[in-house]
């Protein structure tokens, strides 16, 4: 049974950092497409950042320059570095783990990122 287990969200000042982990057990998953999406009270989900099994990343607009994903395939985890937080950050952040070969697709629970002005 695949699980993916998100870390590291909490409450820091806006400008502040935080990295958030996420841990996947029940597979192999070094050619899968991992993801972090975000979904703000109120807002769909959307995706934020995504790295795929050869690397490539790719960023939506409001966070480029800001955070950086990356992921560890020995442990089988993908991280978000967070950086110059802002309160519009403020959202639940699901980790998301894919692929379409496999036709397989894995969320997390979320953690709660909060973001004070």
């Amino acid at each position: 049974q695949v699980q993916l287990v998100e870390s590291g969200g909490g409450l820091v000042q806006a400008g502040g950092s935080l990295r958030l982990s996420c841990a996947a057990s029940g597979g192999a998953f070094s050619l899968y497409t991992m993801a972090w999406h975000r979904q703000a009270p109120g807002k769909q989900r959307d995706q934020v950042a995504l790295i795929t099994g050869t690397g490539n990343t790719n960023y939506a607009d409001s966070v480029k320059g800001r955070f950086t994903i990356s992921r560890d395939n020995a442990k089988n985890t993908v991280y978000l570095q967070m950086n110059s937080l802002k309160p519009e950050d403020t959202a639940v952040y699901y980790c998301n783990v894919r692929s379409t070969i496999f036709r397989e697709d894995y969320w997390g629970q979320g953690t709660q990122v909060t973001v004070s002005s």
